[in-house]
Parts: structure tokens; sequence; C-alpha cells
């Protein structure tokens, strides 16, 4: 076995085994693996410049206002909108079904939006565009096309309702009866989605969202329809922080 010796200063001869300094060092990455289990994981690529999810901590640090970009974001008129379509500000949503914190969003940020001034007043609606990040959700590329294939017959919004409140359950076979529970066009429905039609509409957005600055999801980008001022808002954060961004741009 070798041996490493450290001189010290005072002449004093120290041996350390390398196999002490291996265990050591193996204690060390196992306690910082722990402490990556409570907060978030170290950080790490899944392909094409997708870094993964993105979440808002607890409880987050106060920021100054926003300084509105110019993020380039296509809205086509395919897109699936919540609201008033001309309204002067628009959030544009790049989400994973099977992401839980776009879960979190939709059950949070996005149901207090649906709930505010700002849309009942029609000054802002709501964009959505897939992102899946495919790497890590194996079920997030079919639970796209299901909703896209839902788009084409008119019920985006309840299909994208539908597999929010049921992330657990988003084979193909549930969403065929999700399909059947929101009255589609089985027989349509059905093979849009085993044939696949849907496909390159979602990777065609997936493109964009990585376009737009999108590096996890859920991605927003508020934009002011009239100027084309952009600002982009990451994670599950609170609404507070879409109020600023729509503010920023306004």
């Amino acid at each position: 076995m070798e041996e490493q010796k450290v001189e010290h200063a005072k002449d004093e001869t120290v041996t350390i085994s390398k196999n002490t300094l291996w265990k050591a060092g193996t204690f060390v990455f196992a306690v910082l693996f722990v402490v990556s289990l409570f907060t978030g994981g170290f950080s790490g690529g899944t392909g094409g410049g997708i870094t993964g999810e993105v979440v808002a901590p607890t409880n987050p640090t106060p920021t100054p206002s926003p300084t509105p970009s110019q993020v380039k974001v296509q809205i086509e008129n395919n897109d699936p909108v919540l609201g008033k379509k001309d309204a002067p500000v628009t959030i544009v949503e790049f989400s994973d079904f099977q992401c839980p914190f776009c879960q979190r969003a939709f059950t949070g940020a996005v149901t207090e939006f649906k709930n505010s001034d700002y849309f009942k007043s029609g000054k802002v609606n709501l964009v959505y565009k897939h992102f899946p990040l495919n790497s890590i959700h194996p079920y997030a590329q079919k639970a796209a096309e299901a909703a896209e294939c839902a788009n084409r017959q008119g019920k985006f919004w309840d299909m994208h309702d539908k597999i929010f409140t049921n992330q657990q359950s988003i084979d193909v076979e549930s969403l065929k009866r999700y399909a059947s529970d929101l009255r589609l066009d089985t027989a349509k429905f059905n093979k849009c989605l085993d044939s696949n039609e849907a496909t390159s509409e979602v990777n065609k957005e997936t493109s964009q969202a990585t376009s737009a600055g999108g590096q996890g999801t859920p991605y927003f980008v508020v934009i002011n329809n009239g100027d084309g001022a952009t600002q982009a808002v990451s994670g599950a954060v609170p609404f507070a922080q879409f109020e600023s961004a729509i503010n920023a741009v306004a």
C-alpha cells in the first residue's frame, strides 16, 4: 500500500494512507449528496440546453422591479388562448404536463391569475405552449400531443386541466379515457394520438421554448403586444412575480 507524507512546520511528519484519504473523500461526498436531496439536488444538463425543472424558493427574496427585455416568442393562430384574444399583454407559458413544478404553477400562480383583475378585465391573457423535458419525463411528450389532439376539437383547456389534475396517470390509455370523459370524438382523438399527428407541433414549440431562453419548466414570457417589450419568469413562482413582470412591460 502506497502512503503519502505531509510535512509540517515543526519538522514533524504525519503519515496518512491513501486509503484513509479515499475513505474521507467518500464520506464528504456522501454528506454532500444527502444535503443535495433536501436542497433541490445538483444541477445537471439533460441535453439540448435544457437544465431541468425550475422551482422557486419557499420564501423568495424580494427583488427590484424587472427591466423589460426583447425575448422573441412567436404567437400563432393555433395556440390555445385563455382570456381575451386581443388583450394588450400576453403571458406565454412553456410547460410540461409531467413536471411537478408545472402542476404547482397550475394550482398556484396560474389559478391566481385566472382569479385576478388582470384576467377578468381583459388586460392580460394566457397562451400555452409545449415544452416536454423528454429525457426525464417519459410521459410528457404523449400528454402534450393529447392536449394538441384535443385542441383540434376545441377542447384544449379541458384536456389541459384534466391532465394536470390527474398527473399521476397520464399514460396513453389514461389519456384516451380522459378524451372519452370530455366527450371528444374518440375515434378522431385516438387516430390523432396513435398516428403521431401532433408530434411536429409539440416539437416545434419545444424549439421555440429553447430559442426564447427556456432552460427548464415552467417557463413564462410576459409580452406587451403593442411595443413587443418582454419579461421572462422562470419556475413555479408566486403570482406577485407575474404582477411585477406585467407592470414592467405594460
